[in-house]
């Protein structure tokens, strides 16, 4: 579920912070740019490891701040193809359910990897997992909150940087306007799966 992985960045130092050790200096600014961010194709930064390398300090004429080239380990989070995850269910919609891990919420186990059969209750706005007990069926509804074991089978990176605008039109007296596409999208997406005997809800397989 975690790796540590190797980075290389240069941290900017403000003058203010001269008097403090540069390693600590170092240390903090790392954490303050990296710490909860997704970094493309590498995954959600929790916390650094520690500093392999410091190389000399600069200061650039017209900023008081020292600028230096860092390599360092950062813990990260990227599970690994066919890992196997608990998680909370927080939300339920046709798409599928949304899985959180306290610390990471975007998870979605699909329709399509769900148990068989299954479906999408439009009342209670719930996934249900139709089970054949060989002598009838129960519908095993998947609550708001309940702990699910999934595995996890894809993921997703989308790189979130600004663009710039999209498109620009010719507006009132000739102006020109420019419109922006809002829609937010999450830099870092799991896909997971419960299609398999000992997946999904964890009180499914405790009753049996």
């Amino acid at each position: 579920m975690f790796t540590l992985v190797e980075m290389k960045d240069t941290v900017r130092v403000p003058p203010w912070r001269f008097k403090t050790k540069l390693n600590q200096a170092v240390e903090e600014a790392l954490n303050m740019k990296l710490a909860n961010k997704v970094v493309h194709n590498v995954g959600l930064c929790i916390s650094l490891w520690d500093i392999t390398e410091i190389a000399d300090s600069y200061i650039f004429p017209g900023d008081g701040s020292s600028h230096t080239i860092v390599k360092f380990r950062y813990v990260v989070f990227r599970p690994f193809m066919d890992e196997i995850l608990v998680g909370k269910i927080r939300s339920s919609s046709k798409e599928g359910v949304h899985v959180s891990l306290g610390f990471f919420d975007d998870i979605l186990i699909p329709s399509d990897a769900m148990q068989h059969p299954s479906r999408f209750d439009e009342a209670e706005q719930l996934w249900v997992w139709k089970y054949d007990t060989g002598e009838g069926s129960h519908d095993l509804f998947m609550d708001i909150g309940e702990e699910v074991r999934f595995r996890v089978v894809d993921e997703t990176f989308v790189d979130t940087s600004p663009t710039g605008p999209e498109s620009s039109s010719s507006g009132v007296d000739g102006a020109e306007t420019q419109e922006v596409t809002a829609e937010k999208k999450s830099p870092f997406t799991l896909i997971g799966a419960v299609s398999e005997p000992g997946l999904g809800l964890l009180t499914w397989w405790n009753n049996t």
